[in-house]
């Protein structure tokens, strides 16, 4: 039978640590040399097992401070009609919303661009958390100017459009990969220019009148896209590693 390679075996035993629970999220591996002489092996045969570990989702590595456990990733469906915060919860996920402006404007051409064009529509900004995580920027630019006074902090955008009798029938989504901005970046409190996934949705009704035009700035490292293809198709979603 042949020997396992060292490095595979630091990479088995770190992982077990790390799924079990000795290693927490968010805590610190010991220095590089200490490991080393734990797991008698070379810089080089640890430096590969922890490239692994990262590749894999289970480690960060950052310059100048050292290896640190990763946060989970958290994860939602792309391929079912939901909002966001619904398809977490649907996962289990602990997922709060902080309104950060909701008021009634023109919207500019991007968004006419998308929504149509009209004297006023309401931009709704929202901060997602994830177990208490800032991960998701969305700004939302919704047709039905009659949700300005409601509270959505902990409603579904779609629930409070179906009390008013506006049905979504269909959504079409893009996502690309982009970095933090300035504004982005200090309200999901990373360093500027951090990947990010940036996600423009369109909402339309029953008629195919576009309701909502979302715009979702996802933390690249909170978040992923994992896919499953079977014979009968293809299911996409966003993802979180255990």
């Amino acid at each position: 039978m042949p020997r396992t390679p060292k490095y595979q075996s630091i990479v088995t035993d770190l992982a077990a640590k790390i799924r079990g629970g000795d290693l927490p999220p968010g805590s610190a591996l010991p220095p590089q040399k200490v490991l080393c002489t734990d797991y008698g092996v070379t810089l080089a045969t640890l430096r590969q097992a922890l490239r692994q570990l990262q590749d894999e989702g289970l480690l960060s590595q950052q310059a100048g401070r050292g290896t640190f456990v990763a946060e989970p990733k958290a994860a939602y469906q792309l391929d079912s009609l939901r909002g966001f915060a619904e398809d977490l919860r649907a996962q289990g996920q602990t997922v709060s919303t902080q309104i950060l402006g909701q008021v009634l404007r023109k919207p500019p051409a991007w968004v006419a661009a998308r929504l149509g064009d009209r004297p006023q529509a309401l931009r709704l900004e929202r901060l997602r958390l994830v177990a208490g995580r800032p991960a998701v920027h969305q700004q939302s630019w919704i047709r039905d100017t009659g949700l300005a006074d409601a509270d959505l902090s902990g409603t579904s955008l779609y629930a409070a459009l179906a009390e008013r009798g506006v049905a979504v029938h269909r959504a079409t989504e893009t996502v690309q990969p982009g970095v933090l901005t300035d504004v982005t970046a200090e309200l999901l409190k990373q360093p500027l220019g951090t990947p990010a996934f940036v996600s423009d949705r369109v909402t339309y009704g029953l008629d195919d009148t576009p309701l909502v035009f979302d715009r979702a700035t996802i933390l690249g490292t909170v978040m992923e896209i994992r896919t499953e293809r079977t014979l009968s198709g293809l299911s996409v979603q966003w993802s979180r590693r255990d």
